[in-house]
């Protein structure tokens, strides 16, 4: 099975990926957590594990990849990555860290002024998506970059449920709204996580979505706050986190 989360910047995306990644951990699950977000260096922070060499980099960098996808280079066809299905277990292994049952991916990173555009990262992540296969006690979670260009780059069709991260931020229910029309267009279940609300903004998070689609509501909390400031990974487990775990549970099962 196959979980993207998404949202806007800011709104705790990677937190709660990787609070999600843990709790379905303790669930017995093995975990595959893929960070496709190509700005956000703190994931692996977040699971207190090291930084594996990018996907992108080990295929050589933008430049490697364009010549092994590009219709400039036919000679190389034969080369273009992932044509075939893999198992998580055939990725190759300088690209994977593990910690105790939870294994990261990161398709790519932008490194350098200059560069270009993330546009290469967002084809691999499609390309991984689509071609990876799992067994029936794998779950992979998905990172996603900031904001709704990934619906655009067709990645959400290649996923089983799609999580939206909403913030006490008007520009969080606009986008919200904009991801469950797009989530619908790729035929994928969406649900929304409220995030980071307190006794003043919950009732007008409430007005602004959906509570059909909403599956869990996570308060503002200090412990959180504290351990991304201070660049520590998330030690504490918490209970608002079970019943985004039970509905993932619940789409596998119909799968």
């Amino acid at each position: 099975m196959k979980v993207l989360i998404c949202g806007k910047g800011g709104s705790g995306k990677s937190t709660l990926s990787a609070l999600i990644a843990m709790a379905l951990k303790n669930r017995g699950y093995r975990i595959l957590l893929v960070d496709a977000d190509e700005s956000n260096y703190g994931l692996h922070r977040l699971l207190g594990i090291s930084h594996p060499v990018s996907l992108m980099d080990s295929l050589g960098g933008k430049k490697g990849f364009r010549q092994m996808t590009g219709s400039a280079f036919p000679q190389t066809l034969d080369a273009v990555p992932f044509k075939e299905r893999i198992r998580i277990n055939e990725i190759p292994g300088d690209c994977i860290t593990e910690s105790d049952g939870i294994k990261l991916l990161v398709v790519g990173k932008i490194h350098h002024f200059g560069e270009g555009c993330a546009c290469p990262m967002g084809m691999l992540s499609k390309m991984v998506l689509s071609k990876l296969d799992f067994k029936e006690n794998e779950i992979v979670i998905v990172d996603t970059s900031a904001g709704i260009e990934h619906f655009g780059r067709g990645v959400d069709a290649e996923c089983d449920m799609i999580i939206g991260v909403v913030d006490p931020c008007f520009e969080s229910f606009v986008l919200a709204e904009q991801m469950r029309d797009m989530a619908t267009k790729a035929g994928v279940e969406i649900f929304f996580v409220l995030n980071k609300f307190d006794e003043k903004t919950i009732d007008t998070m409430h007005k602004n979505i959906d509570h059909e689609t909403v599956i869990a509501e996570i308060p503002y909390m200090d412990t959180i706050f504290i351990d991304n400031l201070e660049g520590r990974e998330l030690g504490t487990s918490f209970l608002e986190i079970d019943p985004i775990c039970q509905r993932i549970e619940d789409v596998k099962h119909k799968i």
